[in-house]
């Protein structure tokens, strides 16, 4: 065993056996005849070794008594519990010890010559303070409790780790001070007990080497390895992160204390009840596995791989234990199981139910490469730590289910963090009054005097070219069916197959007019019960045979029709969406930092976008319309970098889709309800309405005079009512203007009356696209990629 020394104490250490000596010369002049004599032969041997009392301070001289101190010291290591007890001399909290008893040799030779036996988590700032502390209590008498538990983690010759409970014995110490010592105050002992991390505090009271530490001490180790590593468990079972439970093989090798297999691994699988399978928590990734499931994500608890194995497991709650796995797998029933687990290199292994009020939440799998290492006697040993494991899987599955919750709060509800604090005051009141015998009214959320921002970039004539992929893969459907029926013998049911011939042909003449809105649907019913089961007859040739299979290789497993242009479409739109809403919402993170307010956005045929700011939204922040104008500016600026964004896209998709950008500017502020019905923000009261039908008919407005649309592509439109809104954006307009984002024409006009609303203006201004260039055109299959 190797030594190690701290290199700071308060101490001068002086190995002295004094107050042995004086014991064994109190037992010299006693009455007790064989004993006396003793003492007084042993007395004589001790003499021509004064240095056992005077001191000594080197290991040369303690090597060099060695067997006189073992007879010196026989009274306290007796010879007849040599075997059991797990003791020596040692100073206390230095790594230093001799004259062991047997155990303790045999547990150090184990452990191997490398080994340094130190104090876990035991520090040169916590050594020096304890010695303070020892001599705080001994000299000065104060009442100062800093002794706490000490272990040391020893490993056995097979690398199992056992955890020592240290004890120490001092009875044979005394504390002396040096000339050197400081006398101290009482004032100096309460300014130490309130600074125990001030390490140049104690030091400056205790300087190094100013006191001596005269004697021995007695070391006694306790075997506390199950103990120890159940706490161990049950301080790593409560970590915050379920996550990190598993890292680094800690549950393993707490398991292999415990059990004291050297090979033994552990393994877990979840129990879902509603699915009756077993699954593996995902979350573990490769830190822990289950040897049941391996790679599979779930499996089946009525699947014959467990044949009757596992019934008193989920029917009893109770260990299934095989202690030789190579002898099961001669048992009718189980070779199947018995295979796999064999090819893990399991010999032997233990699974137990982890059950809770009579419900099994999963299994815990123990292991071992060797035949008979784990059985039915030392399974008991888990019913020391299933009762943790059983707190740990429900705050797994209750973990689960609130991030389950924050999921679907985050993904498909209008929640949105500026708004949080308000709904969570609410709740909380619900919280509190939650087990009162009255019902509680949930008040409404409302948030009044808030200024709105419109805005919304729209792929142009959308419709049109869905209608016009759709009328695409229908035609070329009906043409693939019309050569289908085409190649059938015409000899067999020659009048049937016409009369197809025909209303094939006749559906594809229907669709050279624009589409109907029941046109689609009118096809595919008659596609799927009139051409279909036709298509299900026995092949009256290998060309007609090929060209079904062809064709049925076709269809979209989901519709049941061509879905090949529409698809190109919908993945062109969903592109366009992505990239312009991921825009969207990372600057929508810098546009919080001006000031916090209410944001949503969605998808349709573009991504439109609605802002709320006002007083009542952030009432721990004041605010001022400079926020509005703020905001505004950013708005605007955010829909020229995505008209950006798309122009340099459209060029990779396999239709080149036109955008148009709107922007509504409405300064009167309004108050917005959260509709509890729907899960959604909305306008409040008949006044405020105005604003939503604004918002709703805008878009499909004309210029005042003319049939020309006010959106145009690449250009963005800012719709207005009052002068001041005018003077105010074309203040915007010039400043991105002058930054080269937009164009130097600006178009004015006014807008045509709509329904309710009337005396609307317009400014529309082009965004340059000349301005930069992108490093790379991304391919239309990367953009793929990146969507799905």
């Amino acid at each position: 065993m190797n030594y190690s020394f701290f290199n700071e104490s308060p101490f001068q250490t002086i190995i002295s056996f004094q107050k042995a000596i004086e014991t064994l010369e109190n037992i010299a002049v006693s009455d007790v005849a064989y004993r006396a004599t003793y003492a007084k032969s042993l007395l004589k041997e001790i003499a021509t070794a004064p240095e056992l009392q005077t001191g000594m301070q080197n290991y040369d001289d303690i090597k060099k008594n060695e067997v006189l101190i073992d007879h010196l010291l026989a009274d306290l290591f007796p010879t007849a519990l040599t075997n059991n007890e797990i003791k020596a001399v040692t100073i206390p909290y230095q790594n230093f010890t001799f004259n062991y008893t047997e155990r303790f040799k045999k547990i150090i030779a184990d452990a191997g010559s490398a080994f340094e036996m130190v104090i876990r988590d035991f520090d040169d700032h916590q050594f020096y303070i304890n010695n303070c502390c020892l001599i705080l209590k001994s000299y000065y008498k104060q009442n100062v409790d800093f002794i706490r538990p000490f272990f040391s983690d020893i490993p056995d010759r097979d690398g199992v780790l056992h955890h020592y409970r240290i004890l120490y014995n001092a009875d044979f110490l005394e504390i002396i001070p040096t000339e050197n010592a400081i006398a101290l105050t009482q004032e100096d002992i309460d300014l130490l007990i309130d600074n125990y991390k001030n390490i140049d505090l104690w030091k400056e009271k205790f300087p190094k080497g100013s006191w001596i530490l005269k004697g021995f001490g007695i070391v006694s180790l306790f075997d506390a390895t199950t103990e120890n590593a159940i706490s161990t468990l049950k301080t790593n079972l409560l970590k915050d992160n379920t996550k990190d439970i598993a890292k680094g093989g800690v549950v393993e090798n707490i398991f292999r204390s415990i059990f004291k297999i050297k090979d033994l691994r552990i393994g877990f699988a979840i129990y879902r009840a509603d699915k009756e399978k077993f699954i593996r928590p995902s979350q573990y990734n490769s830190e822990m596995k289950s040897f049941l499931i391996l790679d599979n994500q779930e499996l089946d608890c009525k699947s014959a791989f467990f044949a009757c194995s596992f019934k008193n497991l989920l029917e009893n709650k109770e260990a299934f234990t095989i202690s030789n796995v190579e002898t099961m797998a001669r048992t009718a029933g189980f070779e199947k199981l018995a295979a796999h687990l064999l090819a893990q290199n399991i010999k032997s292994c233990v699974f137990a139910p982890i059950v809770k009020e009579g419900k099994l939440l999963g299994i815990v799998e123990l292991v071992s490469g060797k035949a008979r290492e784990l059985n039915s006697i030392n399974a008991t040993k888990l019913d020391l730590v299933l009762p943790y494991l059983i707190d740990t899987i429900e705050r797994y599955n209750n973990d689960k289910e609130h991030q389950i919750e924050a999921i679907i709060q985050r993904e498909y509800t209008t929640i949105h963090p500026s708004v949080y604090w308000k709904f969570k005051l609410e709740s909380e009141k619900y919280f509190e009054t939650i087990n009162r015998t009255k019902d509680y009214i949930f008040k409404e959320i409302v948030f009044k005097e808030v200024y709105p921002l419109f805005g919304q970039i729209d792929v142009k004539s959308s419709s049109n070219f869905r209608n016009e992929t759709v009328k695409e893969d229908l035609i070329k459907q009906l043409s693939i069916l019309l050569q289908i029926v085409n190649t059938e013998n015409q000899s067999s049911n020659l009048m049937l197959l016409e009369q197809r011939k025909f209303e094939l042909q006749s559906q594809l003449e229907e669709l050279k007019q624009p589409l109907r809105a029941d046109t689609e649907q009118q096809i595919q019913r008659y596609i799927e019960t009139e051409i279909h089961p036709l298509l299900r007859n026995p092949k009256s040739s290998i060309a007609t045979q090929k060209l079904e299979e062809l064709y049925f290789e076709k269809l979209d497993e989901k519709s049941g029709m061509f879905y090949h242009e529409r698809k190109k479409f919908d993945n062109a739109m969903s592109i366009i969406n992505k990239k312009l809403a991921n825009i969207l919402d990372q600057k929508q993170m810098e546009a919080q930092q001006l000031y916090p307010h209410y944001y949503e956005r969605f998808k349709t045929d573009g991504v439109e976008h609605n802002l709320y700011i006002g007083a009542s939204i952030a009432p721990k922040k004041p605010f001022d319309i400079m926020y509005l104008h703020n905001l505004r500016l950013w708005q605007l600026q955010t829909l020229c970098e995505m008209e950006l964004e798309h122009h340099y896209l459209k060029s990779s998709l396999p239709y080149e889709l036109d955008v148009t950008s709107l922007i509504l500017v409405f300064s009167s502020p309004i108050s917005i309800r959260f509709r509890m019905d729907e899960k959604r923000f909305d306008v409040d009261g008949t006044y405020n309405a105005r604003y939503e039908v604004v918002k709703k008919r805008i878009d499909k407005a004309n210029i005042k005079g003319t049939l020309d649309r006010i959106t145009e592509k690449e250009k963005i439109t800012i719709v207005y009512s009052h002068t001041q809104e005018e003077v105010e954006y074309l203040k915007y307009i010039k400043y991105l203007q002058f930054k080269n984002i937009l164009e130097s024409a600006i178009e004015k006009f006014e807008i045509e009356d709509l329904q309710g609303v009337s005396g609307l203006k317009g400014i529309r201004v082009k965004v340059k696209n000349n301005q930069k260039t992108p490093l790379q055109k991304v391919s239309y299959q990367d953009l793929l990629n990146e969507l799905n």
